[in-house]
């Protein structure tokens, strides 16, 4: 199977191409799938890397599928141009309503990186500050933003995070219509979700599609070692292109920033990652407030802790210390080699992943309450966190 790459510009089309050269089949041509041996995972996109001994999930990433396609501190931008949306109150969702809340707050971005490849963005500022992907915007020469009306502002990057695979863009102008940003905190599986973006840098305004919540808390691997976290998935359909558009709740706001969808040897496996958008308005907020975002660390390395150590420990799980590294926050606080994490400042964990995700959620010199089995008795310790280190 040959898989779209990052910088293919389906949006260049303008008639009808060769089957061969198109990403897109017309209902005529398709036929029955071939039977195939062995099928191939990769789940698209890019992310930040983590040591392969972390990885739990066996899921396989392939950097580039899809088309590489909060407000900040609540200072010098008007907030009156977020778009109002209605209490959940366990309703379903009223998909029309949000399509047209959501639609004028999404852009497409036309990136020159020596030829011309297709995005999405998320308007969450009055003042014209978009969410997007890193991997759509890197090496980029220009950025260009089209609004749901067909308009074409220039657009310039304030920052990227390859990390978190974040970066936000500034357009000119204004005051635009944005979007709220929500939580994921009270997400549950099998919640509508809804997708926006502008997939294979079609014309006429964004695209919208629905599914649900289908997994949370995902880990998915890059064929190259490098790890997206936390993600949320769903099987609301995801195209080349969207890369960096909003999966949205049921009340229209944003959980997730689209960045990955799987596909095996035979096609789309049928469902996509959303970063969270906690770490999206992290990173976010520290783009626009200093370019870049800090990379801060415990100092551990290790992995989720067994089915059968968990039994005996008598915990739901953990993350497994396998080693502390020198003169790090960790190793200051008294941890050691085989101590089993299975809480921080009270939530617990269950995985190196979450713990992962629970770290990168505070700041240097926040002080942390994190619980550790060793020896089959609980301990607490007050943990520092630090910056990581260069070259650390």
């Amino acid at each position: 199977m040959e898989f779209v790459e990052p910088d293919d510009e389906p949006h260049r089309y303008r008639e009808l191409p060769a089957p061969d050269d198109r990403v897109w089949r017309h209902p005529s041509e398709i036929g029955l799938p071939r039977p195939s041996g062995r099928r191939q995972l990769w789940a698209v996109g890019l992310a930040s890397a983590l040591a392969a001994s972390l990885l739990s999930t066996g899921l396989a990433v392939l950097a580039g599928n899809l088309l590489h396609a909060g407000d900040g501190n609540g200072r010098g931008a008007s907030t009156s141009g977020v778009l109002p949306v209605p209490s959940l109150a366990g309703a379903r969702a009223d998909i029309v309503s949000i399509a047209d809340r959501a639609r004028p707050a999404t852009v497409q971005l036309k990136v020159d990186k020596g030829r011309g490849v297709s995005g999405s963005g998320v308007i969450f500022r009055s003042d014209g500050h978009v969410l997007t992907n890193a991997h759509v915007v890197e090496g980029a020469t220009s950025v260009t933003a089209v609004l749901a009306t067909g308009r074409e502002v220039a657009a310039r990057i304030l920052g990227s995070d390859t990390d978190s695979d974040i970066a936000v863009v500034k357009i000119e102008g204004g005051p635009y219509p944005a979007i709220e940003l929500g939580s994921t905190t009270d997400l549950k599986v099998g919640q509508e979700a809804i997708a926006i973006g502008s997939p294979l840098g079609l014309s006429g305004g964004p695209s919208v599609t629905v599914g649900v919540v289908s997994a949370l808390h995902r880990w998915v691997r890059t064929r190259t070692g490098q790890s997206l976290m936390d993600m949320v998935q769903t099987d609301a359909p995801i195209a080349p292109g969207s890369s960096g558009g909003a999966l949205l709740d049921a009340g229209g706001r944003v959980i997730g920033i689209t960045t990955a969808v799987a596909m095996t040897d035979t096609g789309a496996e049928g469902f996509g990652f959303a970063t969270p958008v906690e770490a999206a308005k992290s990173a976010a907020e520290q783009l626009i407030a200093t370019g870049k975002v800090v990379t801060v660390w415990l100092g551990v390395e290790g992995s989720d802790l067994d089915g059968a150590t968990a039994q005996t420990l008598h915990v739901d799980g953990g993350a497994l210390v396998e080693r502390v590294k020198t003169d790090s926050p960790a190793e200051r606080a008294g941890m050691t080699a085989r101590d089993v994490i299975v809480s921080m400042n009270g939530a617990p964990v269950t995985s190196m992943g979450m713990l992962v995700v629970a770290v990168r959620s505070h700041r240097p010199g926040d002080v942390c309450t994190i619980e550790v089995v060793r020896d089959d008795q609980r301990h607490a310790m007050k943990v520092t966190i630090a910056e990581r280190p260069p070259g650390s």
